[in-house]
């Protein structure tokens, strides 16, 4: 994804204000052991990149001056209550260095699971992102997290989903492995079953 920004070169408060009301959002490049760089974008632009899920978890060209240079974003920062993006930052990445990030996760086969159809289970999503790492090249925008199989009852641990090649969980995930996803069968569900069983029972005639 291409990304156009724009060398800047005062700094501080009053020349941040006067940038966003020219409808720009100021930001900064840092990383791969160079200097940090100014930059200014077009804040539209920015805003609608921002509500796309790969703005936030793949490798970006920024543009800056004609050159292009590979960046992650790093840090954004929202007006509390207008909609407006106060600041940005980005990371430079080092095709030859394994970087941390976070990749969202995307559930499937959530409709079709037979505790789900069959039994009234309920899958609850406890976490929607990985923090993962790997090289710059085998960062994958998505991992995708199979639920064909869970049953009632049952949880999907981070080592239970097969990771894309290159890409391992970060060695805090990998000792905790946690919680994906879950599923249990919802009280009211269990109530009305047992509701059904008695009332079965009583209507059956005693052996004489």
């Amino acid at each position: 994804m291409k990304v156009v920004a724009f060398e800047r070169n005062l700094q501080g408060t009053g020349a941040s204000r006067r940038l966003r009301n020219s409808g720009k959002t100021p930001g900064i490049v840092y990383g791969a052991d160079k200097d940090t760089q100014l930059v200014e974008l077009d804040h539209n632009a920015l805003w609608h990149a921002l509500k796309k899920e790969v703005f936030h978890s793949s490798i970006l060209d920024l543009e800056v001056g004609g050159k292009a240079q590979q960046v992650l974003l790093r840090d954004v920062q929202y007006h509390p209550f207008k909609q407006m993006v106060l600041h940005v930052d980005f990371q430079r990445v080092d095709s030859k260095k394994k970087l941390h990030t976070k990749v969202p996760l995307h559930f499937l086969n959530q409709e079709t699971n037979p505790a789900v159809k069959l039994s009234g289970a309920v899958i609850s999503h406890v976490i929607n992102e990985l923090e993962v790492e790997c090289l710059p090249g085998d960062l994958p925008e998505f991992i995708e997290v199979d639920l064909a199989n869970i049953e009632a009852g049952q949880t999907m641990h981070a080592k239970d989903i097969t990771l894309p090649k290159g890409v391992e969980l970060v060695a805090h995930l990998e000792a905790e492995n946690p919680v994906l996803a879950s599923a249990t069968i919802p009280a009211a569900v269990v109530s009305d079953a047992s509701a059904g069983g008695a009332a079965a029972g009583e209507g059956e005639t005693p052996a004489a």
